[in-house]
């Protein structure tokens, strides 16, 4: 896309400051930013913010080494964990402390967003995961931990089709502004 996605602009911010913006505002406790690909660029317009940032030197291996580079900033005492994509930037605080409350509220290690549905983003998962999770390899999230643990998951019937909404490509960030 010619510069790194979650520093496109929209709303007056970029992508990743509106997914910020939306977990800051949200009942999330501790939220770390993992950076990889233009790094330096990335933190400065974070600067301020009160967030742990990672960085992944590994993030040409993909997806599962971000997982990684956060996980190992977590704080101890943590329960969980939510996987937020910057890439999704239309998600809203209310989405996130939907899955919150419902992950406090039901007895499951996985908790996802789902609408008409398809499951989207972002995932809670219980730290009884991290082991697994940290075990991922190459450009994959957390979906082969939830196949591999179905009766434990548990699907948050949301009204936005944004859980489902990611940018991937200019025509996706087109379509958003």
């Amino acid at each position: 896309m010619g510069i790194p996605k979650q520093l496109m602009p929209i709303g007056g911010t970029t992508m990743l400051g509106k997914v910020l913006d939306a977990l800051l505002c949200s009942q999330a406790e501790e939220i770390i930013v993992v950076v990889g690909h233009k790094a330096e660029e990335v933190v400065k317009t974070i600067s301020g913010k009160p967030v742990k940032v990672a960085f992944n030197r590994y993030y040409e291996q993909g997806m599962s080494t971000s997982i990684i580079s956060g996980l190992n900033l977590v704080d101890k005492r943590a329960q969980a964990v939510m996987i937020a994509l910057a890439d999704q930037p239309l998600i809203s605080n209310r989405i996130i402390d939907k899955l919150l409350e419902e992950f406090r509220k039901q007895d499951k290690g996985i908790v996802m967003p789902i609408y008409r549905g398809r499951r989207g983003h972002p995932v809670i998962f219980s730290l009884k995961y991290k082991n697994e999770l940290l075990k991922l390899k190459g450009d994959v999230g957390g979906r082969q931990l939830i196949d591999r643990h179905l009766d434990d998951v548990f699907e948050v019937l949301v009204d936005s089709e944004y859980v489902n909404i990611d940018v991937d490509t200019l025509d996706d960030y087109a379509q958003l502004a």
